[in-house]
């Protein structure tokens, strides 16, 4: 069996890094494009010969891969056209090529799991694509396959039905076939189309006209689980770079994107927190029928979406302004307060540990194994700082002050003329009799030296709309901070999401009880673990620790390499002390995957 490799491409959608060199010299983690697919052709032992179709910097390839790849002969196609020509072109100059022995045909800004081509050659069949369930991002060649695994008919792009993406499958640009296969069907086919079409097609095409015939034998491999990334752009790299990255660098390149992760469809994501019961179908629905007239307008003006977020929270619109995301008003809320002595209870969100700038931060670790505060602590701690950040529940612990001890807090800091912040962006999910919102017009009133900051994307299950309201009564206060934010610092979905909430408001309450029930669940599922101590928790998350020789880190990375992401809490302040990871309660069928999952790499 040979192979052979379409490498001609100038890759134009890269930019400087393909300015003087193809696509497949494009590295990640130190390793060409072609290095990586030479080394797993060379693996299987099923290759006995190497063919490049070059074009575009064919030079840097010649030097770099030579006449042999591991003791297998490599030779070389010339595309000299190659900026004229697309690569049916290539594969027309290497006919002569393909009719010498059954062939793998490869593009080569592929980047892909070997064991792909370890299962492409034991197919049973002689021609075979294979191809992988397509999502939404996808783009390129699009297939039908039958339920014999056959392909059905390639379909053109004017075809393309986004509503059945179930049925589609993308074509990976890897194949195998047969020296019959080229040599009766596919050749006769390609000089025709080329003499017909002309020389800047797809190779695809011709497969697409031999698919209509009513006698062909070109076979289907789906792939399971197999990771594969066909890098066109810089954001395609981006996306390769994580995925492939080392096993022992994998976890940290997940983690660096912060969010993003509907590209990467296999991933489970438990480190990243929101709501998964809210918001209905219903609501989604309606979001949907209006998708054309948000995406087209502009949002209104901050000040009408303030509006919107009192009437959703039940309070004057005098004390709430709406941001981008809870995160926006904690470096607001940092910059304009100039605080010089700021404490921090700790483990906490640790975004409050950097948002003052040129504050001294004093932190108050806890003695409790739970994690749980003393008030006396807090009045301590207030009592030798201007401003003291309490996160309630708590990020990651859990934990949660009632609400009379939040008030007392409040009261006791009021009488020195200092502030006190309220984190409450998963208040909702506390028990209702133990902890509740204090966004309310008389609450506010009786403690204007309280700035209450909330998370609506946590809450409420919407993290893409990006909103998250401040409140306080001090209004110069507020002025300052709305004065921070732009005019339209809220898209129209986030905008019309709100305008919808008073619709949903029973829906909501009954998804924030189911979550409570998950979590429970879940955390009695997990403690079941003889290798996980849970903390008790009112968030939407559960804090394990993890006893014995265990590292929170090595336990991640298992996890990661079961599609799993968790939150690695390893030298989180006030968590130095153990090993904890942060797990997000989610619907229970993945609660029971991650329970699974955990069971086997912490037992393993």
């Amino acid at each position: 069996m040979q192979a052979l490799i379409l490498a001609a491409g100038m890759g134009r959608r890269l930019g400087a890094l393909t300015k003087d060199r193809t696509k497949c010299m494009v590295s990640i983690h130190g390793r060409t494009l072609i290095e990586r697919s030479l080394d797993a052709l060379v693996d299987t032992g099923a290759v006995d010969r190497i063919v490049l179709v070059v074009g575009h910097g064919a030079q840097g390839v010649r030097d770099l891969v030579g006449t042999e790849w591991n003791g297998t002969p490599v030779s070389y196609v010339d595309n000299t056209v190659y900026d004229t020509t697309n690569n049916i072109h290539s594969l027309y100059l290497a006919r002569d090529e393909l009719v010498q022995d059954d062939t793998l045909l490869l593009e080569s800004d592929l980047i892909y799991e070997p064991r792909i081509l370890t299962r492409l050659i034991k197919h049973p069949q002689p021609n075979v694509a294979v191809v992988d369930r397509f999502r939404s991002w996808m783009d390129g060649t699009v297939v039908t396959v039958t339920p014999e695994g056959t392909i059905d008919h390639f379909v053109p792009k004017r075809a393309f039905d986004r509503d059945a993406l179930t049925q589609h499958y993308k074509t990976v640009n890897i194949y195998k076939f047969s020296r019959e296969y080229l040599a009766d069907e596919y050749l006769p086919f390609l000089e025709a189309y080329v003499r017909t079409m002309g020389n800047n097609e797809y190779y695809e095409e011709v497969m697409r006209v031999i698919a209509t015939l009513e006698r062909h034998n070109l076979a289907a491999m789906t792939l399971d689980d197999e990771k594969w990334y066909e890098i066109d752009d810089l954001q395609d790299l981006r996306i390769a770079e994580t995925l492939f990255a080392p096993p022992d660098r994998q976890y940290d390149a997940y983690l660096q994107r912060h969010g993003g992760y509907w590209r990467f469809t296999e991933l489970h994501d438990f480190c990243y927190l929101s709501n998964p019961f809210f918001p209905p179908p219903e609501m989604v629905d309606e979001l949907r029928r209006e998708f054309d007239p948000l995406l087209r307008n502009y949002p209104s003006a901050a000040w009408v979406v303030d509006h919107l977020a009192a009437k959703m929270f039940g309070c004057d619109e005098s004390l709430i302004a709406v941001g981008n995301g809870a995160s926006e008003w904690i470096t607001a809320i940092g910059t304009v307060l100039e605080a010089e002595r700021v404490g921090v209870p700790v483990p906490t969100f640790e975004e409050y540990l950097k948002r003052f700038p040129g504050a001294e931060i004093e932190e108050l670790p806890s003695a409790d194994p739970d994690f749980g505060l003393e008030p006396a602590s807090l009045f301590d701690l207030s009592d030798r700082t201007d401003v003291l950040v309490l996160v309630n529940p708590d990020n990651p612990t859990g934990r949660c002050l009632p609400d009379f001890e939040v008030l007392q807090l409040a009261k006791h800091m009021a009488t020195a003329g200092k502030r006190l912040i309220v984190d409450e962006s998963f208040v909702d999910f506390a028990e209702p009799d133990h902890c509740a919102s204090l966004v309310d017009d008389e609450v506010l009133a009786a403690y204007p030296n309280m700035i209450l900051v909330r998370s609506i994307g946590k809450t409420h299950g919407v993290p893409g709309c990006r909103l998250g309201v401040v409140a306080t009564a001090d209004s110069e206060l507020l002025q300052r901070l709305r004065a921070h934010r732009a005019v339209w610092n809220i898209n129209s979905f986030g905008e019309y999401f709100m305008q919808l909430m008073g619709r949903y408001e029973p829906a909501y309450e009954k998804a924030c009880a189911q979550l409570r029930g998950a979590r429970n669940e879940l955390a009695s599922s997990l403690s079941e673990l003889p290798s996980l101590r849970v903390v008790p928790s009112h968030g939407n998350y559960l804090l394990c620790e993890l006893p014995g020789s265990l590292t929170a880190t090595d336990v991640a990375q298992r996890l990661l390499g079961e599609s799993i992401l968790v939150k690695d809490c390893t030298g989180k302040p006030g968590l130095e002390h153990g090993q904890f990871i942060r797990v997000a309660v989610k619907l229970p069928a993945d609660n029971e995957r991650l329970v699974d999952a955990l069971s086997r790499v912490t037992t393993s």
